[in-house]
């Protein structure tokens, strides 16, 4: 028997990061505010002591929803709640946020040249893990990026463990992923990441509790991926305890910082 990630015990690291969800200014053309991110902010950003790894996903203008319809879940992604893109942020310590401290002032004063609205999820160290289902050498080719939100009066833990326990594991055993990274956040808060002249507004209805990154060869095997049977068995795990799952395609990722060294040119 093949020793691949589908029938052997996958590796997991367990990571400290953030997310941030970006939403470009609409008083210019989309592509601008995207390429402002690219370029200018991502300097700032990328000056970040103590940073393990910065990444910049680039979500495709048009995004109903990868995920097929599930009785019971929203699936479609509203478009008025639309993300364009998402900071990944991963640290080297629990003390490198506070080392990042006037760093961060910069990008709270540059946010307003680019951005329209953003949205700071955190997690506790280790809440972060990334899952080696990759043979060396596998890269993915395009992904999926994931957010999950929990019904009403599903507690937190039980959600957590639905994630680790129960998602991961069966996403990895699949055998077609080059790329598997999940977060579970803590509850959200305006305070932690409340830039001047941006908009931080999180309805309680509209927040998220987990993400999920899927990386597949290429666009042709995600969409084997999104129509096949495995979907549903997913889908039957996720509905007890899920509310919302937007899966949105990924047009670009973008690495910054990796193995926290500033790479001279961005590697995707």
């Amino acid at each position: 028997m093949s020793n691949s990630p589908s029938n052997a015990q996958v590796k997991v690291r367990k990571h400290f990061s953030s997310s941030y969800l970006l939403w470009v200014r609409a008083d210019q053309p989309r592509h601008t505010g995207m390429d402002y991110w690219k370029g200018p902010h991502s300097e700032i950003a990328s000056a970040t002591p103590s940073l393990e790894e910065y990444r910049q996903i680039h979500l495709a203008e048009v995004n109903p929803g990868l995920w097929p319809a599930t009785p019971g879940v929203e699936t479609n992604i509203p478009l008025d709640r639309k993300i364009d893109g998402v900071a990944e942020l991963t640290f080297q310590s629990l003390l490198s946020p506070l080392r990042a401290r006037k760093q961060a002032q910069l990008l709270f004063k540059d946010e307003v040249n680019v951005f329209r609205r953003t949205l700071l999820y955190a997690g506790l160290p280790n809440s972060s893990r990334w899952y080696e289902v990759a043979e060396p050498g596998d890269k993915a080719g395009t992904r999926a990026l994931i957010y999950l939100r929990r019904k009403d009066g599903v507690g937190a833990g039980d959600f957590r463990r639905l994630i680790n326990s129960e998602l991961a594991p069966a996403l990895a055993a699949t055998g077609v992923l080059k790329e598997l990274r999940t977060q579970t956040f803590l509850p959200w808060s305006e305070k932690l990441w409340d830039t001047p002249n941006v908009a931080h507004d999180n309805p309680a209805d509209q927040r998220f509790q987990a993400s999920l990154i899927l990386g597949f060869t290429d666009a042709q095997e995600r969409a084997g991926f999104f129509h096949g049977r495995e979907i549903e068995s997913l889908s039957n795990t996720l509905a007890p305890l899920t509310s919302a799952i937007h899966a949105y395609d990924v047009s670009a990722v973008l690495t910054y910082v990796k193995d926290g060294r500033i790479l001279t040119h961005y590697q995707q």
